[in-house]
């Protein structure tokens, strides 16, 4: 309010009927005022944008999301680092658009259709706490609350895996498959594939979801699932990919057999 007033002041004619005119370099110094207060002002959105009315904090809360989901990728040397607050609080807003609509982390994968193991996706509790850490001012906390560096565990061994089945969005087996992963081998904007049994049952595989064919993801699931003769695997969307298997069974200990199927018209 007081900006309008300044200017007013430094117009002589509206004080002209005084007899009084404000000499010229005073004037001059008006207007710098006027100008600094307002560059001040623009420059310093902390007295506009950041007041805070959440209790999520960076230290405590996201900083172990972004540890768990984010720092193999964009760790110290990348592009965007989030391994701080500082690196991490100008792309607040970004973050919080990216993560809701589901583009970043860029897993492939919608989450909880099909039990993968591991599940790179966001849960839909982290992306709740990310959003409304950003949308509460995206405080930083107390920096003793971050997490410890704690020496990584090495991942389980995985066993390897062989292709058993090439698809193109259907298949019908016709022997029995052990079914370890799913190698996507296309661009998929949204595609449910699912196995439906003889008996009926319908058994989520993994839902693909902005799947880039450049990543050469390999899902695997947290059990292998075994598919009787007669089941049916099938794509909501057109979709190529492949059905595998480890190439040493695990129950019988005995090598897996070739499995042939006839693609469904």
């Amino acid at each position: 309010m007081f900006i309008p007033l300044l200017q007013d002041a430094a117009n002589p004619k509206l004080i002209s009927g005084t007899g009084y005119e404000i000499p010229k370099l005073t004037r001059l110094a008006i207007r710098i005022f006027t100008a600094c207060t307002i560059l001040f002002l623009l420059r310093s959105p902390a007295l506009a944008h950041d007041i805070i009315t959440t209790k999520l904090t960076y230290s405590r809360d996201i900083s172990r999301i972004f540890a768990r989901r984010c720092v193999s990728c964009h760790a110290g040397n990348a592009s965007i680092p989030l391994v701080s607050y500082e690196t991490v609080r100008p792309w607040a807003v970004a973050i919080k658009e990216q993560v809701l609509s589901r583009a970043m982390p860029p897993w492939g994968a919608a989450k909880g259709f099909g039990d993968l193991s591991p599940d790179g996706a966001l849960s839909q509790e982290e992306i709740l706490i990310i959003s409304a850490w950003v949308v509460g001012g995206a405080p930083e906390g107390d920096p003793a609350t971050m997490p410890k560096n704690e020496i990584a565990m090495p991942p389980a061994a995985l066993g390897s895996l062989e292709e058993a089945v090439q698809v193109s969005n259907e298949t019908n087996l016709v022997k029995p498959l052990r079914l370890s992963a799913l190698r996507p081998e296309s661009n998929v904007a949204s595609a449910r594939i699912t196995a439906r049994l003889p008996d009926g049952r319908i058994v989520p595989l993994v839902w693909l979801y902005r799947y880039d064919a450049r990543a050469q993801r390999t899902f695997r699931f947290r059990a292998p699932i075994l598919l009787p003769a007669g089941t049916v695997v099938e794509s909501t969307a057109p979709a190529r990919f492949s059905l595998e298997t480890t190439g040493h069974s695990e129950v019988t200990g005995t090598v897996k057999e070739t499995v042939l199927t006839t693609p469904r018209r």
